[in-house]
């Protein structure tokens, strides 16, 4: 045998991308999926498999076919269903079937929080008809926020001021959503302070938690992390608790993503993801060992010391503007020129092969003397990129 472990690695964007390479590095043999070819995990895998993630028949194919030692989604669309019947057959799906189902459901998550482990969450009730919506607001008063219970980087959702506006919250989210189920989330609209990501990594030794992400968004979409966040010691240890809780409950090994609203001194569960999480792509230039690198050492079960955190650092994005399949990458040595000795600027190009509006197809990455200077390299950084469109 010529690998450590054979990893089918279901999903194949920048997140499935960089935890190929550090999958590789580690000796595994990977096998990319995604819908379709050329994916950027694709051009450096092992192997690829083209077909919808959510057609349980062809994902059942690819896992005869290849017989993988670890299954490991890297996106919510996936059926689900048939990783739990995989799993109950003895196929090892990362970190778990049950956690894979929970986390691709905002309703079963956010139930699993709020209702079982009792963790604080803004109040929330699901509609699955625009009469449900209009009931759900009323509990949930105003201004709410409406979001499919299935998608991903924030596509679907809004925030609603005034009860003429749910109609079209209703409609947006069922447009935008993933998978085949028309059910949203209105929930409460936090007045918070600002969002963290904590990163926490469940292995074979206990829970280990990155220092915590900050993010901010556009549309419901990540555009820049920084780490650290600076918080209250005792919100902080809040969100560990809820983190640890949730994680724990889920099982298994791996990195997860966990969204948490910050007001003052008080923590408040927002999301989770059983995966690398965008907003942790800052970890590419903050901690020695990235979340990517923590994600392949937890599920091949390799110790993890600890995370190696470098100093203060940050991530933006670069976005496309239009539609393309012909395009080509310009800047980049303008970009990486801003780096100095001890503040490096590293830039990641994803391979995506085409532009949308609004598409990451790139991330800046630096480090400063402080999270404000790291922010405005990795933005002047990720300016100094340029995307021509070629007739």
């Amino acid at each position: 045998m010529s690998h450590i472990a054979k990893i089918l690695l279901l999903g194949s964007g920048e997140l499935g991308r960089e935890f190929a390479i550090s999958a590789k590095r580690l000796g595994a043999r990977v096998v990319a999926c995604d819908s379709y070819a050329g994916a950027p995990a694709m051009q450096l895998a092992d192997a690829a498999e083209v077909f919808p993630m959510l057609d349980g028949t062809k994902l059942r194919a690819a896992v005869e076919k290849h017989r993988p030692d670890f299954i490991v989604p890297e996106i919510e669309a996936i059926r689900t269903e048939e990783l739990e019947a995989l799993e109950g057959e003895g196929w090892h799906v990362v970190p778990s079937a049950r956690a894979a189902a929970m986390t691709m459901n905002r309703d079963a998550i956010r139930s699993l929080a709020a209702e079982t482990l009792g963790l604080r969450t803004s109040r929330y009730r699901f509609a699955e008809s625009l009469e449900e919506v209009l009931a759900a607001a009323e509990h949930t008063g105003i201004p709410r926020v409406v979001k499919p219970v299935m998608s991903s980087s924030g596509k679907g959702q809004s925030t609603v001021r005034d009860a003429g506006e749910l109609e079209a919250a209703w409609k947006y989210a069922v447009a935008n959503m993933r998978g085949d189920r028309p059910r949203v989330i209105v929930e409460e609209f936090v007045a918070f302070d600002y969002e963290i990501t904590l990163l926490t990594v469940r292995t074979r030794q206990g829970i280990i938690f990155c220092p915590p992400v900050g993010h901010t968004q556009e549309h419901g979409d990540y555009r820049e992390s920084w780490q650290p966040m600076a918080m209250p010691d005792v919100a902080l240890a809040q969100a560990q608790d809820m983190a640890r809780a949730v994680v724990e409950n889920l099982g298994g090994y791996g990195i997860f993503g966990v969204e948490f609203f910050i007001r003052g001194d008080e923590a408040i569960f927002s999301e989770l993801s059983p995966r690398p999480h965008d907003t942790g792509m800052v970890t590419l230039v903050s901690q020695e060992l990235s979340e990517f690198d923590l994600h392949a050492r937890a599920i091949l079960g390799l110790p993890i010391p600890d995370v190696g955190f470098r100093g203060p650092s940050a991530s933006a994005v670069i976005l496309a503007d239009r539609e393309a399949e012909r395009f080509r990458f310009a800047g980049l040595a303008d970009a990486l020129a801003l780096g100095t000795a001890g503040k490096p600027v590293d830039v990641r190009i994803f391979g995506k092969p085409m532009t949308r509006p609004n598409r990451r197809m790139g991330v800046a990455l630096a480090r400063g003397g402080d999270v404000s200077e790291a922010r405005s390299l990795a933005r002047r950084s990720a300016a100094a990129v340029t995307i021509d469109y070629l007739s």
